[in-house]
This record gives structure tokens, C-alpha cells and sequence, in this order.
């Protein structure tokens, strides 16, 4: 069993928001998905998320979308990771990351938060940071004049939003590598 988590804030209020893109590329898997079967989220109350199997790339995997708010994601994914008894290397967490240009992605694995809470939170939770992160470039061209705390929880630019498609096929892509060939080869390939 694979774990893919993609972070996020619940709420109409975050929908589309930069701070959601892990939530957008879930999202995409299902919606590939639907294309052939009637399948929907379902709600796990105890893990606090919503949740869907799904074969990728050969491999078992649970979708999973934390409800906790992006701060406290790190309580879904130990619920889950304790339910199946997975190594951190069985989990992958998708998330921005606003030190990466736009249209850029990184993979990585072993790594500090960096200021991202929600990772923070999932380091804590687990107490390890061996898991596998896809992090989506958020930084635009120009300087951004407003917080970053701020920037994160506005929606895409028109401009942006031209590229999403394009930034939400080429995360699914490296997501089925790295569950076909492993992070490392990965690593090399997109980053």
C-alpha cells in the first residue's frame, strides 16, 4: 500500500488557492478516474480526511485529503500510516512549496519542513522525515509584495491558471514514477 496525501484547507473558502495545489492534484486522479466508474471520496472520521483507492501505476494506493486544516495535517497521515503499518518511504506528500518557481516541481525525501507547517506537522506526527515529498513550485516571476502567509491562501492569477493543467499532468506523471521506479530515479528525472 502506497499513501498519497495531498495537502490542503477545507472550506469553499481555499478552494483553488495556492496553498490547496496538493488537494488540486488528488483531485486529478479521481477525475481520471471517473471517466470509467462512479468513484467518490469517502469520509474517515477518525483520521479526520476523505479518502479513495485507487491502482496507480500497478500499485495500491490510498488517496487521502486531510480536513484538519494544513497546520494539523500530520494527524491524518499518522492515523493512516499506523492502520497499514507504513515505512515513511510508502508515503508521499504533495504540497506547494513558494521557493520554487512556478511550473517547477521537486522531489525530495529526508528533508526538513523548511517553513512549511503541514510538513512540520507530519514530521511531528510521525516523527520521522524519510517520507516523499512532491513539492509544486508556487513563486512567481516578479516580487511579491503582500505576506507569504497571505499569497499562499489567494487564488491562481488568470496567468496562472493557464499553466495549472500543464503544472497538474506533470505532477501526476512524476507520481507514477515514483511509484514505478522509486524516488531516486525520480529525483534525477524532475529535478
Amino acid at each position: 500500500m502506497k499513501l498519497i496525501i495531498g495537502l490542503g484547507n477545507p472550506g469553499e473558502k481555499y478552494a483553488n488557492t495556492r496553498h490547496n495545489i496538493g488537494w488540486q492534484i488528488v483531485d486529478s486522479f479521481l477525475l481520471e478516474k471517473q471517466k470509467k466508474t462512479s468513484a467518490q471520496w469517502q469520509k474517515n472520521k477518525k483520521a479526520n480526511c476523505l479518502f479513495l483507492k485507487k491502482q496507480i501505476a500497478e500499485q495500491e494506493t490510498l488517496l487521502v485529503k486531510p480536513l484538519t486544516f494544513m497546520n494539523n495535517s500530520g494527524q491524518s497521515v499518522a492515523v493512516w500510516q499506523k492502520k497499514f503499518n507504513l515505512s515513511p518511504e510508502n508515503i508521499i506528500v504533495i504540497h506547494d512549496d513558494s521557493d520554487i518557481n512556478l511550473g517547477k516541481i521537486r522531489i525530495s525525501q529526508n528533508r526538513s519542513a523548511g517553513g512549511h507547517r503541514g510538513i512540520q506537522s507530519i514530521i511531528n506526527h510521525l516523527k520521522t522525515k524519510n517520507f516523499i515529498r512532491l513539492r509544486i513550485g508556487l513563486k512567481p516571476e516578479r516580487e511579491i509584495k503582500i505576506p507569504l502567509e497571505k499569497f499562499v491562501l489567494k487564488k491562481f492569477s488568470r496567468a496562472e491558471k493557464k499553466q495549472l493543467a500543464s503544472i497538474i499532468s506533470l505532477s501526476q506523471q512524476a507520481i507514477i514514477d515514483i511509484l514505478k521506479n522509486g524516488p531516486d530515479k525520480a529525483m534525477s528525472q524532475y529535478n
